[in-house]
Parts: structure tokens; C-alpha cells; sequence
């Protein structure tokens, strides 16, 4: 089992910046992949961007590309989500989630474990 906890969402106007933190817990030794995943008011949970736990390969969905960098630290067994320029369109409430196999995957139902989400909220 691991247990995921975020922090670090809010109310931020266009074109600010905020930083996402997960921190795991439990069998953080399976963990291959750490991913942040969105979810909007009646839309489906989509991709935001993964990192892997070997040797911090990242990958982005297209929409946050240059604005939001992810990254990791084995040693607190935290990932994080910078993002900047954020735009309203980024609100959403977002989830950390994380991949016990050793190949990358980008659908939701590819990841074993979830937190709670934090929200954040852009304003124009």
C-alpha cells in the first residue's frame, strides 16, 4: 500500500504561479511512476505530467508544456508540481497518483494509488 498526501493548491489570479507537493508513504519501493492528474467540474480526470523514479524521466500533456515542470525527491519521497503561468482553464482539482510497473503510462486506470487531490482555483 502507499498512502499519497498534496498540498499546496489555491486561489491564484492569471498568470501567477504555484507549487504542488506529494509526499508518499508506505511501499514507496514499488513506486515507478508519480504522476499529477486534473479534474474540472464536469470534465473526465486527465494527464498533467509523470516523472519516473529511476532516473527522473518527465513527460506533459501538451497543454502545460513550459509552464509546468515536474519533479521529484527520493530522499522525502515528494514529488512536485511547479506551475507557472497558470491560466484559468488550469483550475481544476488536482491528484497525485502513482504506477507500480516499470513502462510509462498516461490513463488513469494505469495507476494504482491516489490522494485526496488539493484544489486550485485560477482566477482572471
Amino acid at each position: 500500500q502507499v498512502q499519497l498526501v498534496e498540498s499546496g493548491g489555491g486561489l491564484v489570479q492569471a498568470g501567477g504561479s504555484l507549487r504542488l507537493s506529494c509526499v508518499a508513504s508506505g511501499r514507496t519501493v514499488s513506486i515507478f511512476y508519480t504522476a499529477w492528474f486534473r479534474q474540472a467540474p464536469g470534465k473526465e480526470r486527465e494527464f498533467v505530467a509523470a516523472v519516473s523514479r529511476s532516473d527522473s524521466s518527465t513527460y506533459y500533456e501538451d497543454s502545460v508544456k513550459g509552464r509546468f515542470t515536474i519533479s521529484r525527491d527520493n530522499a522525502k519521497n515528494t514529488v512536485y508540481l511547479q506551475m507557472n503561468s497558470l491560466k484559468p482553464e488550469d483550475t481544476a482539482r488536482y491528484y497525485c497518483a502513482t504506477r507500480n510497473r516499470i513502462s510509462y503510462a498516461r490513463t488513469r486506470d494505469e495507476y494504482n494509488y491516489w490522494g485526496q487531490g488539493t484544489q486550485v482555483t485560477v482566477s482572471s
